[in-house]
């Protein structure tokens, strides 16, 4: 990790440190990266590369930048950074500031309303399981609750039959599934 990360040592963020000119010994981190690749270059005395990268969180980008400067010979640093997705959201499914002060500024409300995503969209892949009232009940109590037809193993994603969300729960040895992080809703 980089030093201007927020990473703590002995209780202090990394960055603080780097901003005094000190510099500690940083456990390295297994990371994925899944694609890198150079998408532009721009020589000059300044000379400039485009990078397109896909990988794990927990990557520090500018890390990799600092490694490619060393494998290279050169230096190198990040001057812009834009993160494109991050789960299952992606850039092109945004809402721009200006869409979203326009809409107010014309008291369209419902408009804006429409835009909002469902608490469990950023869950992505885990399987739904579809519990009753009663033992939606049981499980905002924090006890796990036998279910039907429930995946083996695994976390799944926990919702009423009426469909509302409740949150995120795990499959137990015994079948049942237990709560991990439930959503409070407004009653």
């Amino acid at each position: 990790p980089s030093m201007y990360s927020a990473i703590k040592q002995d209780g202090q963020p990394l960055y603080k440190l780097a901003r005094q000119g000190i510099e500690v010994e940083r456990k390295s981190r297994r990371v994925v990266v899944k694609v890198l690749e150079m998408r532009g270059f721009r020589p000059g005395e300044r000379p400039e590369v485009d990078i397109y990268l896909e990988c794990s969180k927990g990557t520090y980008v500018r890390s990799i930048a600092e490694d490619l400067g060393k494998a290279l010979d050169c230096g190198a640093h990040v001057s812009v950074l834009r993160r494109t997705k991050a789960g299952p959201f992606s850039i092109e499914d945004s809402v721009t500031m200006n869409t979203l002060e326009a809409l107010k500024g014309n008291d369209e409300h419902e408009k804006m309303d429409s835009l909002l995503l469902p608490a469990d969209a950023a869950l992505g892949a885990p399987p739904p399981v579809e519990l009753p009232e009663s033992s939606g009940y049981y499980m905002r109590q924090g006890q796990p609750v036998l279910v039907p037809n429930a995946p083996w193993d695994g976390i799944v994603r926990v919702a009423l039959e009426s469909g509302e969300f409740l949150g995120v729960g795990e499959i137990l040895d015994d079948g049942r599934v237990a709560p991990r992080r439930l959503v409070v809703g407004r009653n």
